[in-house]
C-alpha cells in the first residue's frame, strides 16, 4: 500500500509551492497508512499517541514482516542524520515510525500541514506502550543504562507493568558496541532470552544505528531508540514541571541539571538543527516521500 501523504498549510507553502496531495487516514492502524513529511532533512510520522500505538500494537503481533524501529525526531535527531546516508524510511531490515519530538519540529510540523500533531517524546509514550505490552503478555528487554539501575528498573516494570516479562537488562562497555563481533553478541544474548520488545537506550546517534544493523537479529518485534528513557524508568530522571513544559523550556531545565553533558548538544549543535528545521519544505529535495 502506498504510504499516505498530507495537505500543506496553504499559507506556508504560498512561499514554497508544493502539490497538494490527498487528506490521510483518520485513524490508521498500519505504518504505510501514517502520513509523512521531511523535517530538517529526516521522515517525520503525522500521528498521534493512539495512532502511534496502535502501529506499535499491529507491529508487535506481525511475525512475517520486518521488526518495527521507533525513534523520536528532535534537533539532536536532525543534527546527526540530517547530513548522512542513515535513512529512517523503512528501506532496509527494520521499518521507522519517526516521532515528533521537540517544540521545534512540532512547530514546523504544523506550518507545514496546517494542523497542530502533538509531541510524542519516549519519556511520555512508554508508559502507554509498556500498558499495551503488559495487557498482550508480551516481554521486554532493555539495552542501555548503567548496571546500577537495573534493580530499581526491574521494580519499577514489576510493581506498574506485572502482566509484563522482564527479559533482561544489558549493558555493554562501549568496546563492545564498537566491535561488530560484540554486537552480534548481544543481538544474540536478546533473542535468547526471547524479548519482545527492547528498549535501546544508548543516545543518538548509536541507538538509531544499532538498531538498524542489528535490531532484526534480536528476533524482537519492536525496539524502542527512547534515550533516557531507562533512566525515567528506573526513577533516576524525572520530568520536567508542567509549567516548564508549557514554555516549551525542557531544554533549559535539563541544560541546568546536566550542564557539562548537554551544553554542546543545546547551545553548538542546536541552532544549526534549529535553522534547518525551520527551512523545511523550501526545496524539492524537503518534499515529504510519498510512497
Amino acid at each position: 500500500m502506498s504510504r499516505t501523504t498530507i495537505t500543506r498549510n496553504p499559507l506556508y507553502h504560498r512561499r514554497h509551492p508544493l502539490p497538494a496531495p490527498p487528506a490521510p487516514r483518520s485513524d490508521p492502524a498500519a505504518l504505510d497508512e501514517l502520513p509523512r513529511i521531511l523535517i530538517g532533512g529526516t521522515p517525520v510520522h503525522l500521528v498521534d499517541e493512539r495512532g502511534a500505538r496502535r502501529v506499535i500494537a499491529r507491529a508487535m503481533h506481525d511475525v512475517d514482516g520486518p521488526p518495527l524501529g521507533v525513534c523520536s525526531v528532535n534537533l539532536d535527531h536532525v543534527h546527526h542524520f540530517a547530513h548522512t546516508a542513515d535513512r529512517f524510511d523503512g528501506a532496509g531490515p527494520v521499518r521507522w515510525l519517526d516521532l515528533i519530538d521537540g517544540a521545534p519540529v512540532a512547530a514546523q510540523a504544523r506550518r507545514m500541514t496546517g494542523t497542530a500533531y502533538p509531541r510524542l517524546a519516549g519519556s511520555d509514550i512508554i508508559t502507554g506502550i509498556l500498558d499495551d505490552l503488559a495487557v498482550a503478555g508480551l516481554s521486554l528487554g532493555v539495552v542501555g543504562g548503567g548496571a546500577e539501575v537495573t534493580g530499581p528498573l526491574r521494580e519499577r516494570l514489576a510493581a506498574g507493568w506485572p502482566g509484563l516479562r522482564f527479559a533482561g537488562h544489558w549493558t555493554p562497555p562501549r568496546a563492545q558496541l564498537e566491535s561488530a563481533a560484540g554486537c552480534h553478541d548481544l543481538a544474540a544474548d536478546v533473542r535468547a532470552a526471547r524479548a519482545n520488545a527492547v528498549l535501546v537506550c544508548l543516545g543518538k546517534p548509536r541507538q538509531e544505528r544499532w538498531i538498524a544493523e542489528y535490531g532484526a537479529l534480536t528476533g524482537a518485534r519492536g525496539l524502542f531508540a527512547f534515550g533516557a528513557v531507562v533512566d525515567f524508568l528506573a526513577g533516576r530522571m524525572s520530568h520536567a514541571p508542567r509549567w516548564v513544559a508549557a514554555a516549551h523550556a525542557e531544554w533549559l531545565w535539563r541544560l541546568a541539571l546536566e550542564p557539562r553533558r548537554l551544553a554542546r548538544r543545546y547551545l553548538v549543535e542546536g541552532p544549526p538543527a534549529y535553522l534547518a528545521v525551520r527551512a523545511s519544505g523550501a526545496s524539492p529535495s524537503e518534499r515529504g516521500p510519498s510512497t
